[in-house]
């Protein structure tokens, strides 16, 4: 076999393998309603994030992710002693549902505690209420939280401290949009900024 007739075969090989890729791609692609939309790639899947949970929420009430994501929802992992991260995701949260608000959508803004020793549900009522007054906190025992933690795959850890009532409370700062029917389609990193965000949450609401 000449050296031409190698880089021939060598070429079609080549040109075939990327041909097969692209259709796989395509493929993928126009099997996914929201592949326009999404900016982040899940290991395994979008299924892979999301699950059942059942919490207390900011008026004493034990309800289910059921109960709680029965319409388009932001959810976000944090607690209310946070003294600056959590505060500033929340309120970006809250400004991105207020520019949804005025197009019409409307998207509930969850705030889920990861520090149940502290955040009682009307510690969780008064710091959603100042952020959004639609924002539903939830908190519940420390295996119900470690449920929805898991369920999201996030990540927490108190801190060790010498006082027993003030603490720091490592954590993940991603927030999970989800949709009925959908469960979990995307997640934003606390970099962007309530405009992305609420063009983005839009771009779901409409491929739906």
């Amino acid at each position: 076999m000449t050296l031409r007739t190698m880089a021939i075969l060598a070429t079609g090989i080549l040109v075939a393998l990327i041909a097969s890729l692209w259709l796989l791609t395509i493929g993928r692609g126009g099997d996914d309603q929201f592949a326009a939309c999404r900016t982040s790639a899940i290991a395994g899947g979008s299924d892979q994030i999301g699950g059942p949970f059942t919490l207390v929420d900011e008026d004493g009430k034990t309800v289910t992710d059921a109960e709680v994501l029965d319409q388009p929802a932001l959810i976000y992992f944090g607690y209310t002693y946070c003294p600056d991260i959590c505060p500033l995701d929340g309120a970006r949260n809250a400004e991105a549902v207020t520019l949804l608000e005025e197009r019409g959508s409307l998207v509930k803004p969850v705030f889920i505690s990861i520090d149940p020793e502290r955040d009682t549900p009307e510690l969780l009522k008064d710091f959603t209420d100042y952020l959004h007054p639609r924002m539903i906190g939830l908190t519940g025992t420390p295996e119900q939280i470690k449920t929805a933690s898991t369920a999201y795959r996030t990540y927490y850890r108190k801190q060790e401290s010498d006082d027993p009532d003030y603490y720091l409370v490592d954590h993940s700062t991603f927030t999970y949009l989800t949709l009925p029917g959908h469960g979990f389609v995307e997640y934003f990193r606390r970099d962007m900024t309530p405009e992305d965000m609420a063009q983005k949450v839009q771009c779901f609401l409409d491929a739906q």
